[in-house]
């Protein structure tokens, strides 16, 4: 059961944003997403979503084309964090994060919804926040609470409504506006989902110390196309980075044995 663009291209205004790109997410994998800005990936992020539709190629979400598919279905399959969310209305963040569960209301029980929200909330470290009104926080803590959305929704329903199908957690540059700690800790629930529960992550990422921690594999956009993607170890070297971002990168052993730090070489 997988998400997977086949050879899709993307316009708008006549100018190709996306072109013949094929990428594939897997049940409890997690792919990161790289390039630079304007790359592409926001727009691939749309587009496997069913939020854009192609020029060329098919997306299709566990063996079904997306642009066929009932919206219903597609939000019971496959949650989405988006890289900024306007919502003026002063709804507390526990009702935001309950926002979630309105793809399986006509399935599910307040009590099992109640359960699923308080248990995100916890996950995303908002229980200080739950009964604030979410236009008051900040930017980051605006983030955890949409993290905690996407939650509630991915985890879908349990028991004689388990799912038989895969289910997909796309993340837009989660850790934007987070502190580090933070950073860590959104990226960690995120890979515990795909070990733990199957769920298929696709996440935008900037830093390749956190690609290089969290990700299974990494597929790299530059300029609308896909200039490298497969196995983190195998993508992402000094060279081809360098290339792609334009700029001296340099791979660093970590001293405690971890994964290979990739950084910026220093100029001079």
């Amino acid at each position: 059961m997988t998400l997977t663009a086949h050879n899709i291209s993307f316009l708008a205004r006549g100018r190709y944003l996306l072109r013949d790109i094929s990428v594939s997410l897997a049940a409890g994998e997690v792919l990161a997403v790289l390039g630079p800005n304007g790359a592409g990936k926001s727009t691939l992020l749309k587009v496997l979503a069913g939020e854009h539709g192609v020029a060329d190629g098919t997306v299709t979400q566990n063996g079904h084309d997306v642009s066929k598919l009932p919206a219903l279905t597609l939000a019971q399959e496959r949650a989405v964090m988006p890289q900024a969310t306007s919502m003026t209305f002063p709804f507390a963040v526990r009702d935001v994060v309950a926002l979630g569960r309105s793809p399986f209301r006509k399935i599910s029980t307040r009590m099992h919804d109640q359960t699923l929200v308080e248990r995100a909330i916890a996950l995303a470290d908002i229980g200080h926040l739950a009964d604030r009104a979410y236009p008051a926080l900040s930017g980051g803590e605006k983030q955890r609470v949409h993290l905690a959305r996407a939650l509630v929704q991915v985890w879908g329903m349990d028991g004689d409504h388990a799912p038989v199908r895969a289910r997909f957690l796309l993340l837009d540059e989660p850790t934007s506006g987070l502190d580090v700690a933070h950073q860590h800790a959104l990226l960690s629930v995120a890979r515990r989902e795909a070990r733990q529960n199957g769920v298929g992550v696709l996440m935008i990422l900037h830093d390749f110390n956190q690609v290089t921690a969290y990700a299974d594999r990494v597929a790299v956009l530059q300029a609308g196309e896909m200039v490298a993607q497969g196995a983190v170890q195998d993508v992402m070297t000094p060279d081809l980075l360098s290339t792609v971002f334009k700029s001296p990168i340099r791979a660093i052993p970590d001293p405690d044995g971890g994964a290979v730090l990739v950084s910026q070489a220093a100029s001079g």
